[in-house]
């Protein structure tokens, strides 16, 4: 049902694209600025002077099909619900997105084929599930290759004009996509378990549930714990059964299924950047008219911009949700001191896994570990 919802929505946007082509193929202009001198304002001086909607009236309207798996109130939702209202406002209602969260329309994989067949135009989801199609994306997969940096290095590079975010971006087109932008704030998926995971040693056995991505369970399996891919939707379920004992997520992903209810202990691993990517269909972003393309692209650079700075925020409040706020249920955090990171970087698995990610991309880790480092 999910996918015939699509489907029949996807047949609308369709013909509104149909209608207004692709213009005529000019700059669609990476700044987003204002519409300024309005080329139709009119000759006489009694002409209203131009808003800055005035340069989308003249074009068809454009509903686009948005959708995420993320959990209720998870940062990947807020980001493509902002999105969604910026690029309402700024076309004055004709570019619109119709937005499904939550996982309405189906799990990531599911979100992302759907995404490349144009049954649906934007995805929000984080960096793990989009490897399967666009395997340069492994890149995020390098485990603690973001700890040592701020929120403002690690946008210049993920967001910016760089080499590593010109080939990124080139994978995606290549695969059908065009990469809008990427989200984060220097915050980190952590690991919930229901036993105390202060040394390495402690994952040995560790029956922990992960996405479905062969670079994360070799990581987990470099720490001896046993990785179990499982959709999302039958993780809480698990956990308070005891098929699982662990599961990682970002703090808000965690706070939104209520897993301190099932589970009692914060671990901050912070083995993968937080990451919530945002990718169009290809071939309906060439369709788009390059003053729709503006406005997109202006509605993702002004969330990016206002979003980041809270994840940093949002993280703590829920940490504190987790571990203070929650009660009899209160899970216990652990943090680990720059020592725990290094031993995890130097076992001869973890490095290896690095080196066979870095072959596999091309080199493209050695460009993000370069740029990174200045």
């Amino acid at each position: 049902m999910k996918k015939i919802t699509a489907m029949l929505l996807a047949g609308a946007m369709m013909l509104s694209l149909a209608a207004c082509g692709g213009g005529n193929g000019g700059n669609a202009g990476s700044n987003g600025g204002n519409a300024g001198g309005g080329s139709n304002a009119g000759g006489g001086s009694s002409a209203a002077a131009p808003t800055d909607t005035d340069k989308y009236a003249g074009l068809p309207k454009v509903s686009l099909i948005g959708a995420d798996s993320t959990g209720q109130g998870a940062a990947g939702q807020l980001f493509g619900e902002m999105v969604r209202d910026k690029v309402d406002a700024i076309t004055g209602g004709q570019l619109t997105i119709d937005y499904f969260p939550n996982g309405e329309l189906g799990a990531d994989a599911d979100l992302l084929r759907q995404l490349q067949s144009n049954d649906i135009q934007l995805v929000v989801c984080q960096t793990a599930p989009v490897v399967s199609f666009v395997p340069e994306v492994a890149v995020f997969d390098l485990p603690m290759v973001f700890a040592q940096y701020d929120a403002a290095t690690i946008d210049k590079v993920l967001n910016g004009d760089g080499a590593f975010n010109q080939q990124l971006g080139s994978a995606f087109n290549n695969a059908g996509f065009q990469l809008l932008g990427t989200l984060q704030g220097a915050t980190y998926r952590l690991t919930t378990s229901n036993t105390p995971l202060e040394t390495i040693d402690d994952f040995s056995g560790l029956l922990i549930r992960t996405m479905e991505n062969q670079n994360h369970m070799a990581f987990w399996q470099a720490l001896k714990a046993q990785p179990t891919p499982m959709a999302w939707n039958e993780v809480f379920f698990a956990l308070q059964s005891g098929n699982i004992a662990a599961q990682e997520n970002a703090a808000d992903t965690c706070v939104g299924a209520n897993l301190q209810e099932v589970q009692k202990y914060l671990a901050c691993t912070n083995h993968i950047l937080y990451a919530n990517m945002m990718t169009m269909n290809k071939d309906a972003w060439d369709q788009l008219d390059p003053a729709y393309q503006e406005a997109l692209q202006q509605a993702v650079s002004e969330a990016l911009a206002e979003m980041g700075p809270k994840l940093t925020q949002i993280d703590a409040d829920n940490k504190k949700t987790l571990c203070e706020d929650s009660g009899s249920n209160n899970m216990t955090l652990i943090e680990y001191n720059n020592d725990f990171y290094a031993e995890v970087l130097a076992l001869p698995a973890v490095q290896d896994l690095y080196k066979n990610i870095d072959s596999q991309i091309g080199g493209l880790g050695t460009t993000l570990q370069n740029e990174l480092a200045g």
